[in-house]
């Protein structure tokens, strides 16, 4: 045990509803947050019981669930030790929840969105590849519904994510799919993603969208994954918020 870890102080303890989810998502909280340092060792089970109010049968249960999300190593002597952040399981919901909602910075957010502009680009050149009648009027009516919600801006959104949805289908890649959908659905969730408004935004976004969907109708696979990349990475730098350590050097 090393002396970090005995020095290490507790937040007041949360409610002792559903005990083992608690206990899971405040020690997740803790260890992404860096307040548990990679390398560090947990403290030791009579402490943490008595801080969550909870067994020894539950915590250990608890300590299975951070080992199989990747973020502990349980190592025979040595207790159960923070592993490094590139073992972590991120695409974990509670994992992926954490660092998003505790990261001021927005560096997971930056990453999020290299990592879903990189697989939503090759899903929308293999649509392009291989793409029926069919599945391109249905690509042209999503972006359709988005040009007639233009002026209500919840709609609009809706309208979107429908439009990225079905490329995302229609790529027929189920892996990149199902990663990309739980990167999305939850930084569709932060109010730090849908960061600022700017000027023009809904006319941009309709416009970034139409180059996709007219490099879909050429079967031009190379400009319609250059045309996504661009619409998501850049769409993100535009509406972006200040980060707070940016603001200090301005």
């Amino acid at each position: 045990m090393s002396a970090k870890a005995d020095a290490f102080a507790f937040s007041s303890r949360r409610p002792a509803e559903r005990l083992g989810v608690a206990v899971v998502s405040e020690l997740v909280e803790l260890i992404v947050t860096g307040e548990i340092p990679e390398g560090q060792a947990l403290p030791p089970e009579g402490p943490l019981c008595e801080h969550f109010g909870v067994s020894r049968t539950v915590l250990r249960e608890s300590i299975k669930r951070l080992e199989e999300k990747g973020l502990v190593v349980v190592a025979q002597g040595r207790g159960t030790q923070v592993a490094r952040s590139g073992s972590w399981n991120m695409l974990d919901p509670i994992v992926l929840s954490a660092l998003i909602d505790n990261d001021e910075s927005l560096g997971i957010l930056d990453e999020l969105t290299i990592v879903r502009g990189s697989l939503e680009s090759a899903m929308a050149g293999a649509v392009a590849m291989r793409r029926t009648a069919e599945e391109l009027t249905r690509i042209e009516h999503a972006l359709e519904s988005m040009r007639e919600m233009q002026h209500e801006s919840d709609s609009f959104r809706q309208a979107d994510v429908v439009f990225h949805l079905t490329i995302m289908e229609l790529s027929r890649n189920r892996l990149a799919e199902n990663i990309t959908k739980r990167l999305y659905r939850r930084a569709l969730e932060s109010s730090r993603y849908q960061g600022m408004g700017y000027e023009d935004a809904f006319q941009s976004t309709l416009k970034e969208h139409a180059l996709v969907v007219e490099a879909i109708s050429r079967q031009d696979a190379e400009t319609a994954a250059r045309a996504m990349r661009d619409h998501i990475v850049g769409s993100w730098k535009r509406r972006r918020l200040r980060a707070p350590d940016a603001e200090a050097e301005l």
